[in-house]
Protein backbone atom coordinates (compact mmCIF):
# COMPACT_ATOMS: atom_id res chain seq x y z
CA UNK A 1 0.00 0.00 0.00
CA UNK A 2 1.23 3.45 -0.80
CA UNK A 3 0.45 6.53 0.99
CA UNK A 4 -2.09 8.92 -0.30
CA UNK A 5 -2.62 11.53 2.10
CA UNK A 6 -1.10 12.55 5.82
CA UNK A 7 -2.65 14.22 8.99
CA UNK A 8 -1.93 15.61 12.27
CA UNK A 9 -5.85 14.45 13.36
CA UNK A 10 -7.19 10.48 13.27
CA UNK A 11 -10.46 11.84 12.77
CA UNK A 12 -9.92 13.15 9.61
CA UNK A 13 -8.05 10.23 8.28
CA UNK A 14 -10.75 8.11 8.92
CA UNK A 15 -13.07 10.31 7.39
CA UNK A 16 -11.31 10.07 4.04
CA UNK A 17 -10.97 6.14 4.38
CA UNK A 18 -14.98 5.95 4.55
CA UNK A 19 -14.39 8.08 1.13
CA UNK A 20 -12.36 6.00 -0.89
CA UNK A 21 -14.63 3.01 0.68
CA UNK A 22 -17.67 4.70 -0.62
CA UNK A 23 -15.82 5.04 -4.10
CA UNK A 24 -15.04 1.55 -4.04
CA UNK A 25 -10.95 1.69 -3.63
CA UNK A 26 -9.52 -0.30 -0.35
CA UNK A 27 -8.36 2.57 1.97
CA UNK A 28 -6.20 1.93 5.60
CA UNK A 29 -5.34 4.19 8.03
CA UNK A 30 -1.74 4.22 9.87
CA UNK A 31 -1.27 5.89 12.82
CA UNK A 32 2.48 6.62 14.34
CA UNK A 33 1.04 8.72 17.00
CA UNK A 34 2.49 5.95 19.72
CA UNK A 35 5.57 5.68 18.24
CA UNK A 36 6.61 9.28 17.74
CA UNK A 37 5.77 10.24 21.40
CA UNK A 38 7.82 7.60 22.80
CA UNK A 39 10.71 6.73 20.70
CA UNK A 40 11.18 10.45 19.09
CA UNK A 41 9.94 11.94 22.42
CA UNK A 42 7.86 14.54 20.06
CA UNK A 43 4.48 16.06 19.84
CA UNK A 44 2.79 13.95 17.07
CA UNK A 45 2.78 15.62 13.51
CA UNK A 46 1.97 14.10 10.63
CA UNK A 47 1.76 10.76 12.31
CA UNK A 48 -1.59 9.46 10.49
CA UNK A 49 -1.45 8.22 6.96
CA UNK A 50 -4.17 7.08 4.30
CA UNK A 51 -3.01 4.47 2.23
CA UNK A 52 -4.46 2.86 -0.89
CA UNK A 53 -3.45 -0.15 -2.81
CA UNK A 54 -0.75 0.81 -5.73
CA UNK A 55 -2.78 -0.25 -8.28
CA UNK A 56 -5.46 2.18 -7.21
CA UNK A 57 -3.14 5.10 -6.55
CA UNK A 58 -3.92 7.11 -9.83
CA UNK A 59 -7.55 6.98 -9.32
CA UNK A 60 -7.36 7.80 -5.29
CA UNK A 61 -5.27 10.96 -6.50
CA UNK A 62 -7.87 12.56 -9.51
CA UNK A 63 -10.16 11.72 -6.33
CA UNK A 64 -8.56 13.59 -3.80
CA UNK A 65 -7.69 16.45 -5.70
CA UNK A 66 -11.61 16.72 -6.80
CA UNK A 67 -12.27 16.22 -2.88
CA UNK A 68 -9.91 19.07 -1.94
CA UNK A 69 -11.35 21.29 -4.35
CA UNK A 70 -15.08 20.52 -3.12
CA UNK A 71 -14.48 20.12 0.81
CA UNK A 72 -12.05 22.82 2.62
CA UNK A 73 -11.68 20.18 5.42
CA UNK A 74 -9.60 17.88 3.85
CA UNK A 75 -7.91 20.15 2.49
CA UNK A 76 -6.97 22.27 5.34
CA UNK A 77 -6.18 19.65 7.53
CA UNK A 78 -3.80 17.68 4.69
CA UNK A 79 -0.17 17.90 4.95
CA UNK A 80 1.82 18.49 1.88
CA UNK A 81 4.90 19.11 1.35
CA UNK A 82 6.11 22.88 0.66
CA UNK A 83 8.23 22.24 -2.46
CA UNK A 84 6.22 19.37 -4.72
CA UNK A 85 2.80 19.41 -2.92
CA UNK A 86 2.93 15.46 -2.37
CA UNK A 87 1.43 13.98 1.20
CA UNK A 88 3.75 10.93 1.27
CA UNK A 89 5.93 12.61 4.43
CA UNK A 90 7.69 12.08 7.84
CA UNK A 91 7.96 13.64 11.09
CA UNK A 92 10.67 13.25 12.28
CA UNK A 93 13.01 12.85 9.30
CA UNK A 94 14.58 9.80 10.73
CA UNK A 95 13.85 6.20 9.35
CA UNK A 96 11.73 3.58 11.74
CA UNK A 97 14.24 0.99 11.52
CA UNK A 98 17.06 -0.46 14.01
CA UNK A 99 19.13 1.92 15.81
CA UNK A 100 18.41 4.99 14.09
CA UNK A 101 15.05 6.39 16.07
CA UNK A 102 17.19 5.81 19.60
CA UNK A 103 20.09 7.98 18.38
CA UNK A 104 17.73 10.35 16.99
CA UNK A 105 15.95 10.11 20.25
CA UNK A 106 18.63 11.54 21.84
CA UNK A 107 20.07 13.84 19.45
CA UNK A 108 16.03 15.44 19.41
CA UNK A 109 16.04 15.57 23.16
CA UNK A 110 19.25 17.24 23.50
CA UNK A 111 18.46 20.18 20.99
CA UNK A 112 21.26 19.41 19.08
CA UNK A 113 19.63 18.36 15.55
CA UNK A 114 16.54 19.58 15.10
CA UNK A 115 12.92 17.34 14.14
CA UNK A 116 11.38 18.48 10.75
CA UNK A 117 9.28 17.06 8.31
CA UNK A 118 10.41 14.70 5.40
CA UNK A 119 9.23 14.60 1.81
CA UNK A 120 9.75 10.74 0.39
CA UNK A 121 9.19 11.97 -2.87
CA UNK A 122 11.55 15.09 -3.36
CA UNK A 123 13.25 14.92 -0.32
CA UNK A 124 12.63 18.32 0.74
CA UNK A 125 13.30 18.61 5.06
CA UNK A 126 11.23 21.26 6.58
CA UNK A 127 10.41 22.39 10.09
CA UNK A 128 8.22 24.61 12.09
CA UNK A 129 10.61 24.94 15.63
CA UNK A 130 12.24 28.28 16.05
CA UNK A 131 16.15 27.26 15.18
CA UNK A 132 18.21 26.84 19.04
CA UNK A 133 21.80 27.98 19.80
CA UNK A 134 22.92 24.14 19.58
CA UNK A 135 21.42 23.73 16.42
CA UNK A 136 22.99 26.67 15.04
CA UNK A 137 26.06 25.43 15.75
CA UNK A 138 25.14 22.22 14.46
CA UNK A 139 24.63 23.71 11.04
CA UNK A 140 27.72 25.59 11.03
CA UNK A 141 29.91 22.16 11.17
CA UNK A 142 27.61 20.54 8.81
CA UNK A 143 26.19 23.06 6.72
CA UNK A 144 24.12 21.01 4.11
CA UNK A 145 22.17 19.42 6.70
CA UNK A 146 19.91 23.02 7.66
CA UNK A 147 15.92 22.65 7.49
CA UNK A 148 15.51 25.91 8.17
CA UNK A 149 17.32 27.49 5.09
CA UNK A 150 15.20 28.77 2.00
CA UNK A 151 16.18 27.39 -1.34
Amino acid sequence: MVTIATFNEPAKAKQLKERFQQAGLRADVHNERHLQQVAFMSKPLANVKVKVEEKDFEEAQHLMVEWEATDPDISAALIRCPQCGSSNIEYPQMTRKFLTPAIASILFALKIFPKGFYCHNCHFTWTNEPEGQISRLWHMIFPGTNPYREE
